[in-house]
């Protein structure tokens, strides 16, 4: 044979081979990158679009915005995705080498794209033994950030199927390298870990740690890692509280792991005993009903909504930083003294009707078809007549089938079973309540309590709700008095007053039913006792309009009607607008619009804006200093309403009080006032036809007091807080008038306590 010449045939066959597979190579890679710059520029958009550099280089996710209290305490979050982010520093080492040890082992030695992973993945197919994906960590953060965009998949993704998951991957590459380039391993990996959905409404690490353990991400321990690491895998089936065999199934396999690598557990032993330990959960998923604040949170919101609008923010998906003028401290004391006499008043309200259905008309006698005409107003009625046609059978039968529901008791919530209409029968016999406590001097809102549960009870008391203001109204009518020059000695006899109004007269009765007992007052002690006489003199004498005009500028925004029963307090205000005004009399006469945020961050700490408050003159020092006075007679007065609250506040402290009623009793008010704090609170039914059938029960002095006393107890004790007692400031050069009414027998009793009188019911007077 001629080796030679085979020798060179060969070669000439090899040559070929070479330049074939060289061919083949470069062909590969040509039409690779042809691939990729198609998928890259979205080539007659087959491949859907890719993130822009800039947004590669600047990668976000959506965000939650946190309201956070004066005193550094959240008090929740608005969001669609509950999500917050962390730096690489705020992770637990724990944490760290769960995720890596479990996940991407190698994550700090590849570029984006582990290939010995992917060999592992060929190899698991090939031999029918399947051990995991090849994805890193980097890869999974852009799948979170970009590929599940809906807005970036083309046509080829619309197919579904394989090409779909091709294109997919394609961009997870391209995306992994641009984010290897633009940002360090610790980036990436706190990026992923903030990107993350974990389940139960939980979007990033931090989330996850607070809901499943209330624990901090730099918190959690090695098993506590080992479970959040599980569900990245699937958060439905590893998830600790729904599946509970699952989770600690998936947190020993992630444990398992870590075993291996000999981060920590360092025997089989070791392994055993922490795999036999079971899950201590702290669970609690973030809502919009727990927490404190909750009906402050629901109220502003749309305040915020509206801020964002204007300066083109996201509230559910920035991560705002909203900072607010409440005091978690202060709020939660306000939250408790309204549960513990509310709970107490609620069994009072059982017993006194004994069964018997509360809602009653201005005579005494029960409504007839109440909760049928009040089912109709509901949004489960309307979906009913949708769904079955007006007046269909099926309707009656729907509103009376029980089913089981969880109820509210101030007993903690209770698993039942009741019928649409039993639910509107048993939760239409609760009391209600509002309070809010404010600054006077800064205008900031300190506490705000809209109601007795947010999640049973949506609707806001504080500023959402307006009910007759009762004799809490009275303070405008002496304030326009003393305005034109009535001193607070000034004396009145206590006798009907009758002033024509159209269509007839109107005559004020005092609270007894009578229509005064000849004795001479100062209008002081008119107001202490709330005499209503004195009142409707005083309206007669400074006349409705300006009364009206008083009122709105010392702080009342809504409608007033100009009448003579004004006096008694006929027309709606809020808790808001009344404690407004009435700080206007502690703020020395400047009005100071109740305000609650001071500023709001961007995610990244920048200040995008400041509030301030919005100030005016209202009325002068002398009028709001001699108004205090005024009210200082209600704690000071014999008779006064105010008289009866605690000996501990009265000491060392000037107190300006003020009791109000409406007429049946609807609605229980109380006004309070210290040096640095004023605080209102009311009390009532959910319509104002569901009250105490006997007057004296419900009235304000009752009802709403006992609630601000409780409140400003656990105020003063806490000495953190920086409310002392005191003295109100008075005005600069002195007062003009004496405010000695001594003579008269002013005198601090409890013991001759004159009560709330009723407002003007139009059917009452002739």
């Amino acid at each position: 044979m001629d080796f030679k010449n085979f020798f060179n045939k060969q070669r000439k066959v090899f040559k070929i081979l070479v330049i074939a597979i060289w061919i083949f190579l470069l062909g590969g890679v040509f039409l690779g990158g042809i691939y990729i710059w198609s998928v890259q520029t979205d080539f007659m958009g087959l491949y859907g679009g890719m993130p822009s550099l800039k947004a590669l280089e600047n990668p976000e996710n959506d965000l939650s915005s946190e309201l956070l209290s004066a005193d550094g305490v959240s008090l929740g979050r608005y969001f669609r995705y509950n999500r917050s982010q962390v730096t690489y520093d705020e992770l637990s080492e724990d944490l760290v080498n769960t995720l890596l040890l479990s996940e991407d082992h190698r994550y700090f030695d590849h570029s984006g794209m582990d290939f010995v992973a992917y060999l592992r993945v060929i190899k698991g197919i090939l031999t029918l033994n399947y051990a995991g994906g090849g994805s890193t960590i980097t890869q999974q953060l852009a799948k979170n950030l970009y590929t599940q965009d809906e807005e970036l998949e083309g046509k080829i993704a619309s197919l579904g199927g394989y090409p779909k998951r091709i294109v997919e991957k394609t961009k997870e590459w391209i995306i992994s390298v641009y984010l290897e380039r633009n940002f360090t391993k610790k980036e990436i990996l706190a990026m992923y870990l903030n990107t993350a959905e974990f389940g139960s409404n939980a979007y990033g690490i931090k989330t996850a740690a607070e809901t499943f353990f209330n624990k901090q991400p730099g918190e959690l321990n090695l098993q506590e890692s080992a479970v959040l690491v599980g569900l990245l895998q699937a958060v439905t089936f590893f998830n600790p509280v729904r599946n509970y065999e699952n989770s600690i199934a998936k947190r020993n396999e992630v444990l398992y792991k870590v075993y291996k690598h000999g981060y920590k557990i360092n025997t089989r032993q070791e392994y055993d005993s922490i795999a036999a330990l079971p899950i201590e959960l702290d669970y609690d998923v973030a809502n919009q009903n727990k927490g404190l604040a909750t009906y402050f949170r629901s109220v502003i919101r749309n305040d915020l909504m509206a801020w964002c609008r204007e300066n083109g923010y996201d509230l559910w998906e920035d991560g705002l930083k909203i900072y607010t003028t409440i005091d978690s401290r202060m709020q939660r004391y306000a939250e408790e003294a309204m549960k513990e006499h509310m709970a107490e008043l609620q069994k009072l309200f059982d017993e006194h009707w004994n069964g018997k259905n509360p809602w009653i008309d201005e005579k005494g006698r029960e409504i007839p078809n109440f909760l049928n005409d009040r089912f109709k107003r509901t949004d489960h009625y309307r979906a009913l007549v949708e769904k079955y046609g007006e007046g269909s059978d099926s309707i009656k039968i729907m509103m009376n089938m029980p089913h089981e529901m969880t109820v509210f008791t101030w007993n903690g919530e209770k698993d039942t079973v009741m019928s649409p209409m039993d639910s509107l029968n048993y939760y239409k016999r609760f009391l209600q309540a509002g309070l809010m406590s404010m600054e006077p001097h800064t205008g900031h809102i300190k506490a705000w309590v809209g109601g007795v549960d947010h999640k049973f009870f949506k609707y806001d008391h504080v500023k959402q709700g307006k009910r007759q203001p009762g004799s809490t109204f009275k303070a405008f009518v002496y304030g326009a008095a003393i305005e034109q020059g009535y001193p607070p000695c000034y004396e009145v006899v206590d006798i009907a007053i009758t002033i024509p109004v159209p269509g007839g007269t109107w005559t004020a009765p005092n609270a007894d039913g009578t229509y005064g007992t000849g004795d001479k007052m100062t209008i002081r002690q008119g107001m202490a006792r709330s005499v209503n006489t004195i009142t409707a003199y005083l309206m007669n004498q400074v006349k409705p309009q300006n009364v009206v005009d008083f009122a709105h500028r010392v702080g009342i925004e809504s409608h007033l009607d100009a009448v003579p029963a004004l006096a008694l307090g006929v027309s709606d205000v809020s808790v808001y607008e009344l404690v407004g005004a009435y700080s206007t009399f502690a703020n020395q006469g400047i009005y100071t619009k109740p305000y609650y945020i001071t500023k709001i961050e961007d995610k990244n700490g920048n200040i995008i804006e400041n509030f301030v408050p919005k100030t005016r003159q209202a009325i002068s020092q002398q009028t709001a200093y001699k108004m205090l006075y005024m009210l200082k007679g209600g704690v000071e007065e014999r008779g006064g309403t105010s008289a009866g609250i605690d000996m501990e506040l009265k000491i060392d402290n000037e107190i300006g009080g003020k009791t109000g009623t409406t007429n049946n009793a609807s609605d229980g008010w109380y006004m309070g006032i210290t040096k640095d704090l004023v605080t209102g609170v009311w009390v009532g039914g959910d319509e104002r036809s569901i009250h105490f059938r006997n007057w004296y029960l419900g009235q304000g002095a009752k009802t709403a007091r006992p609630i601000w006393e409780k409140y400003m107890l656990k105020v003063y004790k806490n000495q953190e807080l920086g409310y002392t007692k005191g003295t109100f400031q008075r005005p600069v050069g002195g007062i003009d008038v004496n405010l000695d009414c001594s003579r008269y027998n002013t005198v601090e009793s409890d013991s001759t306590v004159i009560e709330e009188e009723p407002a003007w019911n139009p059917n009452d007077f002739q």
